[in-house]
């Protein structure tokens, strides 16, 4: 062979796994410093129990199936997973949960399935749905949106051992969602306007306060990645516009029963779910229609589990029910390949 001449793949993005991998963190960062300030330093704590849970786990796992381990430990993927895990546990989590979680994320979810490239479902996803379905109660406990909280040492002694300090419980400091509360209070036949006035205080002008501000910031993270081309717009605008369509729809036919498209934007986990969990390159769709048709049904099916199902955001669930669909999505959205012709 000609030295001068390179081997085929001759069109190269310049994109590796350890580049994706490190951008989509970095694109994080913003959300995560808005979660801090209106949440407290809980999330720090949690990334600092799921990210070395989720390394140990990954070296152990694939100590156990022989494989190298270091070219998998720095391709950033475990970290990643961890990273979004913690961002969607609650900050008063008690440490056994970032563990338990982010070890079964690894472990079932990822590598008993053969590891990074063959995993059918998020695995961050799995690791939450598990822990939401196991452990409500822990998983429920948040703190209202406020900018001063427990002292550092103060969240990480209850994460350690679940003690408060002197004068307080976890009553006084903890409350449900915005999204939690609407939902709790549409079920008792509240309106909207009723739910707006007796809990002014929680919301803002978009979302649950707080939480606008965090899903503003992992937006501005996501539009990064757009910009930079490690992930495309078509899932991302897909999830948001069939949930936003959805919320329309449902907000013209009955504006006291239904909240606005725009709480349902800027509140829970949207915008960290359509930029940064939906557009997993492993378990969403690949071909460009297909990703239309993913990010749809995801946006879709976390208006429903929102409106109708059992949990107040439900993303995570329709995540992994979309996850499902993929090779389906992908079977029938094929591109048809250059000088066939159809009989």
């Amino acid at each position: 062979m000609n030295p001068g001449i390179s081997s085929s793949p001759f069109l190269n993005s310049g994109n590796s796994v350890p580049r994706i991998m490190l951008w989509v963190l970095l694109a994080l960062i913003p959300g995560m410093l808005a979660h801090i300030y209106f949440f407290g330093w809980g999330l720090l704590i949690n990334l600092g129990i799921a990210i070395p849970t989720a390394l140990a786990s990954e070296a152990l796992m694939l100590r156990l199936r022989q494989r190298p381990i270091k070219p998998f430990l720095s391709d950033y993927s475990a970290i990643l997973t961890a990273t979004l895990l913690a961002i969607a546990l609650p900050p008063l989590a008690p440490w056994w949960l970032a563990f338990i979680g982010t070890a079964f994320a690894i472990i079932i979810a990822k590598q008993l399935y053969g590891g990074l490239g063959y995993n059918p479902f998020n695995p961050a996803m799995v690791g939450y749905a598990m822990l939401l379905i196991a452990f409500p109660r822990e998983m429920t406990t948040w703190l209202p949106a406020q900018s001063h909280h427990m002292a550092f040492m103060d969240s990480l002694r209850y994460s350690l051992f679940e003690v408060l300090p002197s004068g307080h419980n976890i009553d006084s400091i903890s409350m449900a969602t915005p999204m939690d509360i609407v939902k709790t209070r549409l079920g008792l036949n509240m309106t909207i306007d009723e739910i707006n006035a007796q809990f002014h205080n929680l919301f803002g002008m978009l979302g649950g306060r707080g939480w606008e501000w965090v899903n503003l910031m992992f937006l501005l993270g996501g539009m990064l990645l757009i910009f930079i081309r490690v992930i495309s717009w078509h899932i991302p605008v897909a999830v948001i516009g069939s949930l936003f369509s959805c919320a329309l729809v449902f907000q013209l036919a009955d504006i006291d029963a239904h909240a606005s498209p725009l709480f349902h934007l800027f509140s829970g986990a949207t915008m960290l779910g359509a930029f940064f969990i939906a557009t997993d390159p492993i378990s969403a769709a690949t071909t460009l229609r297909g990703r239309l048709y993913y990010g749809a049904g995801i946006g879709i099916f976390t208006y429903i589990i929102r409106t109708w199902g059992g949990y107040p955001d439900g993303f995570a669930f329709a995540v992994l029910l979309m996850n499902m669909a993929v090779p389906t999505i992908d079977y029938y959205t094929q591109p048809r390949v250059f000088g066939h012709q159809d009989d």
